[in-house]
């Protein structure tokens, strides 16, 4: 692993950027889809053009291969179940504390790291520069933090789906020499496995009678915001590790906010400008010290 230069920060954004216009697509989304349907549609989408792009390139997708156990489990820390766990939990909570709660994810994937990964160590500049980018989600969002007797447990819910996201990068990592392709590709199809027969029991989807509408929001999810994105995401944490990687979570409320202003003519305010500056100091504090990682 090496210091973030400027195309892996330009990726980050770009991450960002996608992953930050998923709200609304979920959003659309969960108008006609259960949650776990939501999660096995959208993983559908993901792995077709995933398989065709393995097909076209000639790479072997391994996830039947005996490396299996390690797609498996990724495949199910990593997309199956914070998939389901955040699309429960943001159904009973406000946008904003949800954008809050997701940005939890730094704090855990550093902790992790420093446990279960050898070349990214806590040190006090790394946590200084991940508060700093917290410290600017807390800034935009303060007056809208809203967790009481009624929604406590949905805000531990999206939480732990957030740190599952940590959990998957962190198993991720320990197989980043299997090829960016082939290993999304297989940990996709296995979440597919494991959703399959949930969605079955649990919702019965073909009783669904889904609009126009979520079915594009769902192909957009499924295609960009997951099949493109963990292609970006794994080239991220193999290169610049978890720590780096979590960062985006503190881009994608951001960006949100943007969607909003282009989209549903909300208002960008000073408190607005001022997070995201905060939180690209905080960005820029973590890159400064993650140097050094081989």
């Amino acid at each position: 692993m090496r210091e973030a230069n400027s195309f892996d920060i330009c990726l980050l954004v770009l991450l960002g950027l996608i992953w930050g216009s998923s709200f609304f697509n979920i959003k659309i989304a969960t108008y006609t889809y259960e949650p776990i349907t939501l999660a096995l549609v959208r993983v559908i989408f993901a792995s077709a053009p995933l398989i065709l792009l393995c097909k076209f390139k000639n790479i072997k997708i391994e996830a039947f291969t005996k490396e299996w156990k390690h797609y498996a489990l990724i495949g199910l820390c990593n997309i199956t179940i914070p998939f389901i766990l955040i699309a429960i939990g943001t159904s009973k909570i406000n946008s904003y504390l949800a954008a809050i709660l997701m940005s939890t994810t730094p704090l855990s994937g550093t902790i992790l790291a420093h446990f279960f990964s050898k070349n990214e160590k806590i040190n006090i500049y790394k946590v200084f520069g991940i508060m700093v980018g917290f410290s600017g989600i807390l800034f935009l969002f303060f007056d809208k933090i809203i967790i009481n007797e009624n929604n406590y447990i949905f805000a531990f819910i999206t939480i732990l789906g957030s740190t599952f996201y940590s959990i998957g990068g962190i198993l991720t990592i320990k197989i980043k020499n299997r090829g960016n392709e082939n290993v999304t590709t297989s940990t996709t199809i296995w979440s597919l496995i494991f959703l399959l027969p949930m969605a079955l029991i649990l919702e019965k989807p073909w009783l669904a009678t889904p609009s126009i509408e979520s079915t594009l929001s769902l192909l957009y999810l499924g295609i960009v915001a997951t099949g493109i994105a963990w292609l970006i995401r794994f080239r991220i944490l193999s290169t610049n590790g978890l720590v780096f990687q979590t960062q985006v979570a503190y881009l994608i409320p951001i960006f949100g906010v943007f969607f909003g202003y282009f989209l549903m003519d909300e208002v960008i305010t000073w408190r607005v400008l001022i997070s995201l500056s905060i939180i690209i100091l905080g960005i820029y504090i973590v890159k400064k010290n993650n140097k050094g990682l081989k």
